[in-house]
């Protein structure tokens, strides 16, 4: 079977897998977008609240005119794509050589460059060890939305949210607007996981009540749900026994996190970062298989949508430019300090086109009143004071690449 060649192929035709291909071919290069569903856009299809693009484009936009965006000039590029197309291999010869599967049959592509852009998937309650039977009206989040928002179906009457992340947030509200009663949010941790202004806009405009360091242990019913378990817990999340409650509910929806979805990226043997569980890149976010990128939600779970669309610039413009210069890439390392969860890149090339570098990090607890500080050896190069660091927000700096040649230390001071 003969492959048709691009230069870079292009997984996941979300806002990180538009940007990449559109900034791929604004320079120069032929490219292929992959998306397994039928529409582009990704996840933002069926994010139809406000607050997107206020970084990127200075407006608040909701979800679909933000991906319209992209989806245009995507288009007026002429940049080929691939939908309901599902990648089954990636095999790594003198080029990369990936088999596709569609409606039309089995395919074979080959590229020099790929970019992978495939978003994230939600854990589930099986996950999170919730006991019980299998009644229906357990949902996660985003299936949540996507059966409001897309497919125009209420699923529930009296909800239970389990987690207090940005999507279970923003359900909370949603069913509340359809008509459906929201007893509570459930969050197992002390402080909420979402952004501060989803928890004001979404529990505090609407009088719904956030417990914390509480848990859902159990669910109830045969058919359908009919009510939830939950604990109280200590500091060190076990259960407090003797403080069960009986929620009476039709409806559990989990917002306990997102994982990264990386199948591909281990097929490959790209080494993994366990703090983002994305590959580890540089500051090109190219992995440590040559010629392969990661971008977004593949490589981390962003808060902010314009930051998944500056990785797809990153990666897409340094992939195109990497096919001309054929440059050899020289690594220093960049170490984070105990206060810091993670920071990407984790590695420096020295031999990038990149004149800055674009630095995402998140804490590992909550401050007041400190400083991130960049380090060359005892040089300083970077010192931003910062009123509050909140560890369910990550932070981006921006560092001039220059004489750096030993590896960068990071710390919060």
């Amino acid at each position: 079977m003969k492959s048709k060649h691009y230069d870079i192929v292009v997984i996941g035709g979300g806002p990180a897998g538009l940007s990449s291909a559109i900034a791929a071919k604004e320079n120069g290069a032929e490219v292929l977008l992959i998306e397994r569903e039928k529409r582009l856009g990704g996840i933002l299809k069926q994010c139809i609240h406000d607050g997107f693009g206020v970084t990127r484009f200075n407006e608040r936009l909701t979800g679909p005119e933000y991906a319209t965006r992209d989806i245009k000039q995507f288009k007026e590029l002429k940049i080929e794509a691939m939908l309901s197309s599902f990648v089954l291999d990636i095999k790594k010869e003198d080029n990369f050589i990936l088999t596709i599967t569609n409606t039309n049959g089995i395919s074979k592509v080959s590229a020099n460059k790929l970019i992978l852009a495939m978003g994230c998937r939600e854990r589930t309650a099986k996950q999170v060890f919730i006991h019980g039977t299998r009644p229906s009206g357990i949902f996660t989040a985003g299936l949540a939305q996507q059966l409001v928002n897309i497919e125009g179906l209420m699923p529930a009457k009296k909800a239970v949210i389990l987690g207090s992340g940005d999507i279970g947030l923003i359900m909370a509200r949603r069913l509340t607007l359809e008509g459906a009663e929201v007893v509570g949010v459930y969050e197992i941790k002390s402080t909420p996981s979402g952004l501060k202004r989803n928890i004001v806009q979404c529990l505090d405009d609407f009088n719904i009540p956030l417990h914390l360091q509480t848990t859902v242990t159990r669910v109830f019913g045969e058919k359908r749900l009919t009510a939830v378990e939950v604990m109280k817990v200590d500091e060190k999340m076990n259960l407090i026994s003797g403080t069960e409650e009986v929620i009476p509910c039709d409806t559990l929806i989990v917002s306990v996190g997102l994982i990264p979805e990386n199948e591909l990226s281990e097929k490959l043997g790209i080494a993994m970062c366990n703090a983002t569980k994305g590959p580890i890149v540089d500051n090109n976010l190219e992995t440590f298989v040559n010629g392969v990128y990661s971008v977004g939600n593949a490589l981390s779970v962003n808060d902010l949508v314009d930051y998944v669309s500056e990785n797809g610039v990153i990666a897409g413009s340094a992939a195109a430019s990497s096919l001309k210069s054929g440059k050899e890439r020289t690594f220093v390392s960049v170490n984070a300090n105990k206060d810091i969860a993670y920071i990407i890149p984790q590695k420096l090339n020295l031999n990038s086109d990149l004149s800055n570098v674009t630095f995402y990090l998140r804490s590992k607890g909550n401050f007041t009143n400190k400083k991130i500080v960049f380090k060359k050896g005892s040089k300083i190069l970077l010192s931003k004071f910062m009123k509050w660091i909140n560890e369910t927000e990550a932070i981006k700096i921006v560092l001039e690449l220059k004489d750096l040649n030993e590896d960068l230390e990071v710390s919060i001071e």
